[in-house]
């Protein structure tokens, strides 16, 4: 069965352009797009995987662009129902000599066989079986990259580990490396919040017994990327919220159910049996060209994976690149389709269109707006810029940042659980925040690692530590940056998976902490390029709850609530000395 569409979608101009890179060549323009739906892909066990497949109209043999990911393909060009578009719009890729195949994972919609845990080596080996087969489809030449956000961007490494023949390059968007350390455990808490939308979002008995019509499905797809995109994405900024507590509601299918159970309650270490093992140390074994981008804008998820990836990958410096883009909460991924078709047309076809011109690392700077370029992350001329904590006195609701040692003193705040209630007007006795600012007296750029070490004490076993730094214009306002977060009885470094950007914390080693006795705490903010004019106040907050210092979704900063701190306390910060933070200044 063969279904056609006669679409035409020019590239969104709503998302960031990137300069220095021009389109390709004319003849790989205006080509189309027409569907094979509901191809099976045979890999092992006598499973079948299904896949949509888009081909440019004119006939020809074309590079393949594979999307493998966990969820059914019905929706998911839409960006229905989770309000975002993972792998962007097919005919994007087809009316430029491209050929996207879109897979769903064993047990999935209409592919056959039982469903492995997330991110299961399984499925890595099916992945690897889909390339294989992509490559030698009459209407592919041979070659085939990979594209895809968040799941469809984590996979992408692994399988890249395996160095499958046809894999040409990949571009991956918002990932994390290591499983347990990035999304199961962010900070030494189970990401119960982000794990209850995303299953309830996306495996529900709907979302596997759903079939449309592959018109239907590319009607759909055309409608919600093409021009009526602004307003879509603009109605889901304004509902995100109430769609987050609808997903966390639903009830996912049994098999997911059991993975969550798993995952949550039991898996307290790395080497629980339900975690699956991460690309994490074994990144030097890729050798393909690909691109990384990182969305600034997000904390405990697809946070720090594509700064290890770009450090500790094999592939050769001029053929890997690392973009930091501007925080956002991006319906259609159009701007990285546009990038990734300048990146796969400079390694497949060899195109002059100046990527090959383009800086290993490009990141946006806030207050600046516009992107920075450099050799590496943090950039190799960036010089450590350590700003002390300091009391702003008994009374003050500010304290100071310093960048002198100030004197020894403390100042404490409590911490409750969150959704348990309170008296009313608890913070006029009992501040549950902590707010240290410095006055920027002439304009510095801070780009690179930012990291806090604090000394802590609690009169409880344990707690929760989170980490804000902001932006205060001279007009007032605050501009969200970088946010970390650290659980102190969870404090181990593990050495062997820190990089430029990252302390790595195991989170399964946990040291009760003795009741008011201090422990440092070393841990990571989210790198946050930004620059800082005379005026400007850089703000650092710190706190016990994630839902009391992060920004909504709705506001482009995708932050997920986490269940801290575990017991009602008093926190306790130490100065003179001992407690400051650490930005990369250039």
């Amino acid at each position: 069965m063969t279904g056609r569409s006669h679409m035409r979608l020019t590239p969104s101009t709503s998302g960031i352009q990137y300069a220095g890179w021009t389109p390709g060549p004319p003849a790989m323009h205006g080509l189309g797009q027409r569907m094979l739906p509901d191809r099976q892909i045979p890999v092992d066990d006598g499973v079948t995987l299904h896949a949509d497949v888009y081909l440019p109209e004119r006939e020809g043999r074309y590079p393949a662009v594979v999307s493998f990911a966990a969820y059914s393909t019905e929706y998911h060009t839409a960006g229905i129902p989770t309000g975002s578009n993972e792998i962007g719009s097919p005919p994007v890729f087809t009316d430029r000599g491209y050929a996207p195949v879109v897979v769903e994972r064993r047990g999935m919609g209409r592919s056959t066989g039982e469903q492995v845990t997330f991110f299961d080596p399984q499925d890595i080996d099916d992945h690897a079986k889909v390339i294989e087969w992509a490559a030698e489809q009459p209407w592919c030449n041979g070659e085939v990259v990979l594209f895809g956000t968040s799941y469809y961007g984590m996979t992408q490494p692994a399988v890249a580990i395996r160095r499958p023949p046809a894999l040409k390059a990949f571009f991956a968007n918002e990932i994390c490396i290591d499983l347990y350390r990035h999304l199961l455990y962010f900070g030494g808490v189970p990401g119960l919040y982000f794990m209850s939308i995303w299953m309830g979002a996306n495996f529900t008995e709907n979302n596997y017994d759903t079939r449309m019509s592959p018109d239907t499905r590319a009607l759909i797809s055309h409608l919600t990327n093409g021009p009526l995109h602004g307003v879509v994405e603009k109605v889901v900024h304004e509902q995100v919220d109430r769609m987050f507590r609808k997903f966390m509601s639903a009830t996912p299918v049994e098999k997911v159910r059991e993975i969550y159970a798993g995952w949550m309650f039991d898996a307290k270490t790395r080497d629980h049996d339900s975690v699956p093992d991460s690309p994490a140390g074994r990144l030097g074994e890729i050798e393909v060209p690909f691109v990384v981008v990182q969305n600034l804008s997000y904390f405990n998820l697809h946070q720090f994976g594509s700064y290890d990836l770009f450090e500790n990958a094999s592939t050769p410096e001029d053929s890997k690149w690392l973009i930091l883009a501007p925080p956002a909460y991006d319906l259609p991924v159009y701007s990285w389709q546009e990038e990734a078709l300048a990146f796969f047309d400079h390694v497949l076809r060899g195109t002059d269109n100046g990527y090959d011109g383009q800086a290993p690392v490009r990141y946006w700077i806030e207050g600046a707006d516009r992107f920075g370029a450099a050799d590496a992350f943090p950039p190799r001329e960036a010089a450590p810029l350590r700003l002390h904590l300091g009391s702003g006195g008994e009374d003050s609701a500010i304290h100071r940042l310093s960048r002198d040692v100030t004197e020894a003193g403390s100042n404490t705040w409590v911490a409750v659980p969150i959704g348990v209630p309170v008296l009313g007007g608890l913070d006029d006795v009992a501040v549950q925040t902590l707010t240290f600012e410095l006055t920027i007296e002439t304009e510095i750029q801070l780009t690179g690692a930012i990291t806090a070490h604090l000394s802590f004490g609690c009169n409880e076993i344990d707690s929760y530590v989170v980490a804000r730094l902001s932006r205060v214009d001279g007009a007032g306002r605050r501009h969200q940056l970088s946010m970390g977060a650290i659980r102190p009885a969870a404090r181990t470094i593990e050495a062997e998976h820190c990089t430029g950007a990252e302390v790595a914390i195991d989170s399964g080693i946990r040291t009760p902490l003795i009741p008011n006795e201090p422990v440092d705490l070393h841990f990571s903010l989210t790198p946050a390029p930004t620059r800082l004019l005379p005026g400007d106040t850089l703000r650092f907050d710190i706190g016990s709850r994630t839902d009391l210092l992060r920004s909504s979704p709705s506001e482009g900063w995708v932050h997920f609530d986490l269940p801290v701190p575990p017991y009602l306390s008093r926190n306790t910060v130490h100065f003179g000395g001992a407690s400051w933070i650490e930005v990369d200044r250039i």
